[in-house]
């Protein structure tokens, strides 16, 4: 089995290797599976997060969630509480700062941010996923503290590439597997 940190080598330089065609064409897809996900639908509060670095564009999932009238946050790095995400409501219109990971987020405001308890999904990024469900994420542990301390409750759901499926994935006993996958071809459930 391969280590951690190799897979996220080959599998992130897999995804930032489609044309930009394709990552529309991508976003596209894994946003309309996104939004007809029994969960989605019953959901108000919505987690997503900025695509990165090749990630799956989130934007037109969040398009279509504020489309449909549902509330959508996104994550934060905690600015004292190390390791660990806030999330604040994000609308056209909310000022943003990159973080210290160079991703775009909400500047931090209390007046709109929402305990993760009380989010109803959790949209989460992933390097590379496996048929179990499993997910490799960036190395930090964000996702994995988040819905196992704060939001045990939400559904969680990965945002992915085909090419970002795994065989299977070295896990550790900290990792949180995910209830649901989507890729443009398939929707990966447990």
């Amino acid at each position: 089995m391969q280590p951690r940190q190799q897979i996220r080598q080959t599998i992130r330089h897999a995804r930032r290797q489609l044309s930009p065609e394709q990552q529309t064409e991508a976003a596209q897809q894994v946003a309309a599976r996104f939004m007809t996900l029994p969960d989605v639908v019953h959901a108000q509060r919505i987690a997503l997060y900025l695509s990165f670095d090749g990630e799956l564009d989130t934007q037109p999932a969040i398009n279509a969630c504020w489309q449909a009238g549902k509330q959508v946050y996104l994550p934060v790095v905690h600015p004292f509480s190390r390791g660990h995400l806030l999330f604040l409501q994000y609308h056209p219109h909310t000022r943003m700062r990159l973080n210290r990971y160079n991703i775009a987020e909400p500047t931090l405001d209390i007046r709109t941010l929402i305990p993760s308890s009380k989010l109803d999904i959790i949209a989460t990024p992933l390097v590379a996923f496996d048929a179990d469900g499993q997910r490799l994420g960036m190395g930090g542990g964000y996702y994995d503290r988040t819905l196992g301390l704060c939001a045990p409750n939400a559904t969680a759901i990965g945002l992915a590439h085909d090419c970002q499926r795994w065989h299977s994935l070295p896990c550790e006993q900290w990792d949180i597997p995910l209830r649901h996958i989507l890729t443009p071809s398939q929707h990966w459930h447990w």
